[in-house]
């Protein structure tokens, strides 16, 4: 059991001693996609400011709440990022299969290339909620350091989720259709743009019992309300724990072995 967790941490430290190489394939997948557009890169920012402004004049439980725009906008910033780790992880090893047939690169440097991806992608998406927020009449506080750390928390939870879902993908090959349409019907059952007011029922369950609850709510709670989400940050750094030993023991155990199924 040491080897295979030995072998695991030593393929990520290979693959993140590569992250010049990494980087470099982030960056040129983010200008490839946009290539030969009149805005490139930031139709991400208008694609989430478009999303911001159809939530905010659709849903009218937010009608009469000053800071509903404020809310909805963290909440689909945090919302995008775990829908593209996810979504995009499960698909990764297919994805990746030629590079992974013909190079010696370690198997966590296309984990990582994901991982950046998808930090420059939404870091478009940041600068849209930062100016919904200023917009909207909420400015920085002493409360956002909350936020800031609730963020490094989703990104360093992001490679170990992209890996678990990755093998997933890969042993499983359709897990990834039933993933992608559960994570679909997850948005609806997360507070994304809807509110918990302490109601019992359906919506009681959705909240409490709904893992993604806590990583939306570690980011949104300290800018929108103004206090310390301290158990939603205790929960998502146990979560990230636990992915994180997941993800080491499939990559020490299943590392040379995912080439053979893909």
């Amino acid at each position: 059991m040491s080897n295979i967790f030995r072998a695991g941490i030593d393929d990520f430290f290979k693959g993140w001693g590569s992250r010049r190489l990494w980087l470099a394939f982030a960056k040129e997948d983010i200008d490839d996609s946009h290539k030969n557009t009149l805005l490139g890169p930031f139709w991400l920012l208008l694609n989430y400011l478009t999303f911001i402004g159809t939530f905010g004049f659709v849903m009218q439980s937010g009608a009469g709440d000053d800071n509903y725009l404020a809310y909805i906008s963290i909440g689909l910033l945090i919302w995008f990022f775990i829908l593209e780790v996810i979504t995009q992880g499960v698909s990764l090893f297919s994805r990746e299969e030629s590079f992974i047939k013909g190079t010696p690169l370690p198997l966590s440097t296309y984990v990582f290339r994901l991982t950046m991806q998808s930090v420059i992608r939404n870091s478009y998406a940041l600068l849209g909620c930062l100016g919904v927020l200023l917009l909207t009449g909420v400015y920085p506080s002493v409360t956002w350091f909350w936020s800031a750390l609730g963020v490094v928390v989703v990104v360093l939870s992001a490679p170990a989720v992209i890996t678990v879902f990755a093998f997933v993908g890969a042993y499983f090959p359709d897990s990834r259709y039933l993933i992608s349409n559960a994570m679909r019907v997850g948005m609806f059952l997360t507070p994304v743009f809807w509110t918990y007011n302490g109601s019992h029922g359906v919506r009681h369950l959705f909240y409490w019992y709904n893992p993604f609850t806590y990583f939306v709510e570690m980011v949104r709670i300290p800018i929108v309300n103004g206090t310390t989400p301290l158990k939603a940050l205790f929960l998502c750094v146990l979560i990230g724990i636990v992915m994180w030993v997941a993800a080491v023991f499939l990559m020490g155990r299943y590392r040379k072995k995912v080439v053979f199924i893909l």
